[in-house]
């Protein structure tokens, strides 16, 4: 019974916070036929009125939502830039924000360049400790060779998840010193909805540190194959 019990709580720690931002972002997909335009539309208009017209839109793939720095542009999700949708509406004011962060050379839209690359180096890392562990373990004899590699692998992905919460500052301006000032007083929303909005865009900027928990449940999977 206790067993179980840490098992149920390890799934809501890790994994928890991931399916709630899913959830959130697809509860409030819908298509509204009362919304002005796309999110991709919206996203054209806001750049332009703030006198970013040299940032490009994009459409990318499915669940594929980010502002990029280097190649200073937008990238929308079809289900974002063709949508008519609260989640459409929020995601693209959110990456939006991003943009305008980095084009006035905030000193928030730091954090991106200083910590996100070192969180994808750490997980590749990561990875390939683990790949090497067998062949390593094959030649030296270690006892409980499968709690080293958990014991890496975890700590590893553990060591990204404190990179993603060290941007947390960025993703929070995006969504709330940004696109909700934006939305409310421009009026592209209803009243009635900013509750959801402002759901939504708490999901928009707990995604990384969210998906970096559910990453150390997959780790089990690599374990797995690898033992």
């Amino acid at each position: 019974m206790i067993y179980a019990v840490f098992i149920l709580l390890l799934l809501a720690i890790f994994l928890g916070p991931n399916l709630w931002v899913r959830y959130v972002l697809r509860k409030h997909h819908r298509h509204l036929d009362g919304m002005p335009g796309t999110g991709g539309e919206l996203a054209v208009h806001l750049l332009k009125a703030y006198e970013l017209g040299h940032v490009n839109v994009k459409k990318t793939t499915k669940d594929k939502d980010y502002y990029s720095p280097g190649e200073n542009y937008v990238g929308l999700s079809p289900e974002v830039y063709e949508g008519k949708s609260l989640s459409a509406v929020a995601v693209a004011a959110h990456e939006v924000g991003h943009a305008i962060q980095f084009n006035r050379k905030e000193p928030v839209s730091l954090l991106r360049d200083k910590y996100l690359n070192k969180a994808h180096k750490i997980q590749h890392y990561g990875i390939y400790m683990l790949m090497a562990m067998p062949v390593i373990f094959a030649v030296v004899r270690v006892p409980h060779a499968a709690l080293v590699m958990a014991a890496v692998g975890i700590v590893t992905m553990l060591a990204s998840v404190l990179m993603y919460v060290a941007i947390l500052p960025e993703e929070w301006d995006a969504s709330f010193g940004k696109a909700l000032p934006i939305l409310d007083k421009g009026d592209y929303v209803p009243k009635e909805y900013l509750p959801a909005i402002r759901q939504i865009l708490t999901a928009c900027a707990l995604t990384y540190v969210a998906g970096a928990l559910a990453d150390i449940l997959r780790l089990w999977r690599w374990i797995t194959l690898l033992r």
